[in-house]
């Protein structure tokens, strides 16, 4: 089976396309002790919930800055937590966004999906086809990855708005995204710009490939989770192989709810927005 095959059967599996977020903060975070242990306990007693309550994201994914900055404590956390999650059936999509000359993306990718045992993982294409090659060859073996094409920040607009030949260079990076398809190959595109998300998505499937989206911004970042499954039913895109990412909103739920169950907290946010998007798929 193909990555985006996977895709399909793990969102009907689930019944879900949410994608979960992994960007510990220790500030946010109620629980004593040293990084590792703080971010370990966290991250366990979320799984721990969801087991108990068989409510699952259809993956996780890790911002492997936010372990960084904890140095090995936050490495060793991130490496406890996935193959912690993966024990439950959880697949990982390591938000990495690397991206370097050949021999460099060779590393990276080893790193990405051997050492870390991830499933898919972003990269950034700014430097050209030799270096998102050694990601993609991946593909081959059943692994994903999403490559940056119209991201959810606000700055995106200052090098993604820009024309070549009359056309914006996220459009240049779509049309690139083809050219070096292979199943498997998917495109990062921000719910925070949701007439480029309809552009993109129109764009994909008039091509007749399947680009998995990996889709954020929604929730605190001020995008809407239906208003991209309507874009994605306007544009006749299959629903299941796509990805719709939130964070904040489910790792962090407990503060907006003012409660200190934050296990139960993050598994309600999650069901909540499961919800909202099974409402109108």
């Amino acid at each position: 089976m193909s990555y985006v095959d996977d895709l399909r059967e793990r969102a009907k599996n689930v019944k879900s396309i949410v994608c979960m977020g992994i960007d510990p903060v220790i500030e946010k975070i109620p629980i004593k002790g040293e990084p590792r242990q703080v971010i370990e306990g966290f991250y366990l007693d979320i799984l721990k919930e969801m087991n108990k309550r068989d409510s699952y994201p259809a993956v996780i994914k890790p911002n492997i800055a936010y372990f960084e900055q904890y140095g090995f404590d936050g490495l060793n956390a991130l490496k406890t937590i996935i193959s912690r999650y993966k024990s439950s059936g959880i697949p990982t999509l390591l938000d990495a966004k690397r991206g370097d000359i050949g021999k460099t993306s060779t590393a990276y990718a080893k790193s990405a999906y051997e050492f870390w045992d991830s499933d898919a993982v972003t990269i950034a294409p700014y430097m050209g086809s030799d270096s998102v090659e050694p990601f993609i060859q991946w593909c081959e073996k059943g692994k994903g990855v999403y490559i940056l094409c119209r991201t959810s920040n606000k700055g995106a607009a200052d090098l993604q708005d820009l024309k070549v030949d009359g056309v914006p260079i996220y459009m240049k990076l779509a049309e690139n995204i083809l050219k070096w398809h292979k199943p498997g190959v998917g495109a990062v595109v921000g719910a925070t710009y949701i007439e480029e998300l309809e552009e993109i998505s129109r764009f994909f499937v008039e091509s007749k490939k399947e680009v998995p989206l990996l889709i954020p911004g929604v929730g605190s970042q001020g995008g809407s989770a239906g208003e991209v499954v309507e874009v994605l039913k306007k544009t006749s895109n299959d629903i299941l192989i796509h990805r719709i990412n939130s964070s904040s909103g489910i790792n962090y739920a407990y503060i907006e709810k003012d409660t200190s169950d934050y296990a139960a907290a993050a598994i309600d946010a999650l069901e909540t927005l499961n919800k909202e998007i099974g409402a109108l798929v």
